[in-house]
């Protein structure tokens, strides 16, 4: 293995790897999730790199000054948790595709994204050693939009957190609960249109123009705890979202034991199988039908983060042998 690692018993080395942990310092949704889980459980010496990318002008500074020349030192390899990385690597690059929302419906997203993304992520996938999809829907995605390689990608799905199960305490009322950054995708309009009774949503303010409507309870952003607290109450989560990777919180909810409400065709399908009420996202009348055809479910529980980290570092070693 690489020069860089720590020796371990036997005289084998670890990998020594760099993280771009810039995700923690701008959200606490899906990719945060993602960094804070490999953080906690990857067995090997990890260096975290990361630029404050906490503004319209230092994501900017990021995209175009820091990202593109990327090059951490005394480490064997690179792992971007998004794809926002460097053009080209002295050392082999991991990068994680979460969704390639950006590419299929840009309209969805600001002017600097569709620009950046549209020059920059061909390139950092392209560069890449290996690409991790958090689902068969972006692997398939990767494939058709970008022509990736098949034998380049490798599926790795998401995992919750301990907190998300069915023990503890329950928010009380009658409500359907809807989860995500307030954006265009996660058609928080229908979904609002389709609950009778309470809607309270969780989620921070994003972009695209999308505010709460007037009969929804908006929470904004809270802590995990309180998350699971409001899933184990909720009459159902509704995650009827226009385009997904994956969908955490269908996987949250159904760890919880809440049941779900979510989009037919989607990558939804892989996390909730048989477990979930399909519908159409586009469809108000769809929507409706299906939250009121939910029914108990049985508290179904995701693979770990530990799984995760390593089915992750079994791709580090595949490339640094």
């Amino acid at each position: 293995m690489g020069a860089h690692g720590r020796t371990l018993p036997g005289g084998l080395q670890a990998i020594r790897v760099a993280l771009d942990t810039t995700p923690l310092l701008q959200t606490r949704a899906g990719t945060a999730r993602y960094v804070r889980g490999l953080l906690g459980h990857l067995d090997v010496p990890v260096e975290q790199v990361s630029f404050p990318a906490t503004s319209r002008l230092r994501t900017v500074a990021a995209d175009t000054l820091w990202y593109p020349r990327l090059r951490p030192r005394g480490v064997d390899l690179l792992h971007c948790p998004t794809f926002r990385g460097p053009f080209a690597s002295k050392v082999p690059l991991v990068v994680t595709v979460h969704d390639l929302a950006v590419l299929r419906h840009p309209a969805w997203f600001n002017g600097w994204t569709r620009r950046y993304s549209r020059l920059a992520v061909p390139r950092v996938v392209a560069s890449a050693s290996r690409i991790l999809a958090v689902s068969a829907f972006t692997a398939r995605e990767l494939v058709e939009l970008l022509a990736v390689p098949e034998e380049r990608i490798r599926v790795v799905p998401n995992a919750v957190e301990d907190v998300f199960g069915p023990d503890g305490a329950a928010a009380e009322g009658d409500y359907a609960l809807a989860v995500g950054t307030l954006e265009p995708r996660k058609n928080l309009e229908r979904i609002a249109a389709a609950v009778d009774g309470e809607l309270r949503v969780v989620g921070a303010r994003g972009w695209g123009g999308v505010t709460p409507p007037a009969n929804v309870t908006w929470l904004g952003e809270v802590d995990d705890a309180e998350l699971a607290r409001l899933y184990r109450g909720a009459r159902c989560l509704v995650y009827a979202s226009l385009y997904e990777g994956y969908g955490i919180p269908v996987a949250e909810a159904l760890a919880c034991g809440c049941p779900v409400v979510t989009s037919r065709g989607s990558a939804m399908e892989e996390v909730a199988g048989d477990a979930a009420v399909y519908v159409d996202p586009f469809d108000v009348a769809s929507i409706r039908e299906g939250i009121e055809r939910v029914q108990p479910v049985e508290p179904r529980r995701p693979a770990g983060w530990h799984e995760v980290a390593a089915r992750t570092q079994a791709v580090y070693e595949e490339l640094v042998a």
